[in-house]
């Protein structure tokens, strides 16, 4: 496998997995740009050979399809799943001794191994020199997007008791002196918080070292979600077929693997604005204050290549790294989460909003009437658990159909909206934690979640176009068919929520008048039906990251039962709400000046992107 970054894009290009682009582009929006039009045309890995006001290359695209990524560890790709299988299962191990040979040799590789000085190809650099990219029009400056953000527990120092995470790392503007500081912006339920966190408590600052670069592995490595006892750093070693190498200049930890090492301290409640940056929503996340890092010395090995991805509305390259992750750990939430048969975070929504899974129901099975029971114990547990309690909206259902898959999301979720029992089955959590970058709740990580839960008999049959009811309605004129079950109606700009709870009420009595929409348990109440309805991915990311369930929710005929909120039909208000973040929007001037690149002749011909 790859000792280095450079060994990785050779072998992609012999291989035709990737182009070389030689005329100059800036990285003010412009290679951001290029990095969009190459991913969405299913295109190869992109080497940038002159990047304006730097003298480094950068590489971008990598991971931008599975079967790339694939290829990339398709030397390590089996025994890195077996151990996994093996960590996650370890009675399997003990039945099948000889089967697990081969993975104890791979296991070999992953204890890091240290060294004694820095490699001399490395030299030391500003964070000036690097390739700065700003992605987004918006954007409060350069981000690093594909850190490696290392830092060791204060009460237990050492490699082994280390965190590697990936982080949003803000290199320029705001408030941050150029060189000096730059932004540590890291979500809740991080590795890094908890040591950030310890080292508060003994009034010292935690040093931190951020990687960028070195074998794919390393990469892939900080964003895994690996079993209790599993490294990143050996999972890192174990997936790239070679002990990660390091050692320790003025207290740092320094991987000897990668292109570029960033050195410095997280002082104690010191904090600057971070922000605003394209987030993985869709839209802006915006300015929040967040840690500072003070630089303490930044290195480079000698022919460094700067990799990064664009994040913005999915799919995106880190679709990917979710369908990488997934396939790699395979059963690991279910071994964590008895019961759990399967959970998907659906990409179109943005991941963290919107979870479907499938459980079990066992605690009732001597009953005739099928309802959810157990189901409501898991989706608890779904939601206390690491990233999956980011969620806001989890439809959950029981494996009673053998052919029922969450990655088949109509489907699964026309599957759901048959059973549903809308007075019994729709289960509120009010004022908890959602996503940081998710600004339809009520403030910054804070907003409320819900739990759909429907199991049983069929309920109902679901329309198959608008029904004639919801085509009556004065001031919805714009209603459109979305999937079964589920139709979008446009209504007026949002103003306030006071407004909304009485034009909602309008709506339903409306509704009601009109005879009921029994064929429709999901209306969806948008700015835009058009959009919405054009195709399931715009369904989901519009309905799941504009809304906020205890807000947004509502009902035709709603009503309370000993605090049990129930109705005959259930509205979803998507409408965007003035403290929602923009969305991203490309700049129409650098759309135009990238066309250069795609022309006959040009570096990227052959990429079609019409």
């Amino acid at each position: 496998m790859y000792q280095n970054l450079e060994e990785c894009i050779l072998d992609l290009e012999k291989h035709g997995h990737l182009v070389r682009i030689h005329e100059e582009v800036d990285p003010d929006l412009e290679m951001a740009a290029i990095h969009l039009k190459v991913y969405e045309a299913g295109g190869p890995a992109v080497l940038f050979e002159n990047v304006k006001g730097s003298k480094f290359r950068a590489v971008s695209n990598l991971f931008g399809t599975v079967e790339r990524s694939k290829f990339i560890f398709r030397k390590t790709w089996d025994l890195a799943q077996n151990v996994v299988a093996v960590r996650n299962d370890p009675v399997k191990a003990l039945k099948n001794p000889f089967n697990h040979v081969r993975t104890g040799v791979a296991a070999s590789k992953a204890l890091p191994m240290k060294k004694s000085s820095l490699p001399a190809s490395f030299e030391e650099i500003n964070i000036s020199d690097l390739p700065l990219i700003k992605h987004w029009p918006d954007d409060g400056g350069a981000f690093i997007t594909l850190p490696q953000v290392y830092s060791e527990d204060p009460l237990k120092p050492g490699i082994m008791n280390s965190n590697l995470g990936m982080y949003r790392v803000q290199l320029s503007g705001n408030e941050y002196e150029l060189n000096k500081e730059i932004g540590m912006h890291y979500q809740i339920h991080r590795g890094i918080g908890v040591h950030q966190d310890r080292a508060t408590r003994k009034g010292e600052p935690l040093k931190v070292s951020i990687f960028v670069g070195g074998p794919p592995a390393h990469t892939l490595s900080a964003v895994m979600p690996l079993p209790e006892g599993l490294s990143e750093l050996t999972f890192a070693g174990l997936l790239s077929g070679r002990r990660f190498r390091y050692s320790y200049v003025d207290g740092y930890c320094i991987s000897h693997d990668a292109d570029f090492v960033i050195t410095g301290e997280i002082h104690p409640e010191e904090t600057k604005p971070e922000g605003p940056f394209g987030d993985h929503l869709g839209y802006y996340s915006l300015t929040h204050e967040f840690p500072v890092m003070k630089i303490h010395k930044v290195f480079a090995r000698k022919d460094a290549v700067w990799p990064f991805t664009v994040v913005g509305r999915p799919p995106q390259e880190d679709t990917s790294f979710g369908a990488l992750i997934h396939e790699l750990t395979g059963d690991a939430i279910p071994q964590e989460i008895p019961g759990v048969k399967e959970v998907h975070a659906v990409d179109a929504a943005g991941v963290h909003p919107l979870l479907f899974a499938i459980g079990s129901e066992r605690y009732t099975p001597y009953q005739k009437v099928k309802q959810p029971t157990e189901l409501l114990t898991i989706a608890n547990h779904i939601l206390g658990t690491g990233q999956l309690s980011l969620a806001k909206y989890l439809f959950i259902t029981a494996e009673q159909d053998q052919a029922l898959d969450t990655h088949k999301e109509v489907e699964f979720l026309s599957y759901i909206l048959e059973r549903l029992d809308l007075r019994r089955d729709i289960h509120f959590q009010t004022n908890t934690t959602i996503d940081t970058l998710d600004y339809s709740g009520t403030g910054l990580n804070t907003g409320s979640k819900v739990v759909i839960a429907a199991f049983g008999d069929k309920k109902r049959e679901l329309c198959k176009e608008v029904p004639e009811q919801l085509k009556k309605l004065s001031g919805f004129s714009e209603s459109r068919f979305v999937m079964p079950g589920v139709v979008a109606l446009e209504g007026s700009t949002f103003t306030t929520y006071e407004n909304a709870q009485e034009e909602l009420q309008s709506l339903s009595e409306a509704i009601q008048t009109n005879g009921g929409v029994p064929t429709c348990p999901m209306i969806i109440l948008c700015d835009d039906s058009e959009f919405l309805s054009e195709s399931i991915n715009n369904f989901m990311w519009v309905t799941f990251t504009r809304s906020n369930p205890s807000h947004d929710i509502y009902g035709v005929n709603g009503s309370y039962e000993f605090k049990h909120w129930g109705c005959d039909n259930m509205i979803i208000d998507v409408r965007i709400k003035p403290h929602h973040a923009p969305p991203l929007i490309p700049d129409p001037t650098v759309e135009k000046n990238i066309e250069r690149l795609f022309g006959k002749g040009a570096s990227l011909e052959q990429v079609n992107i019409d």
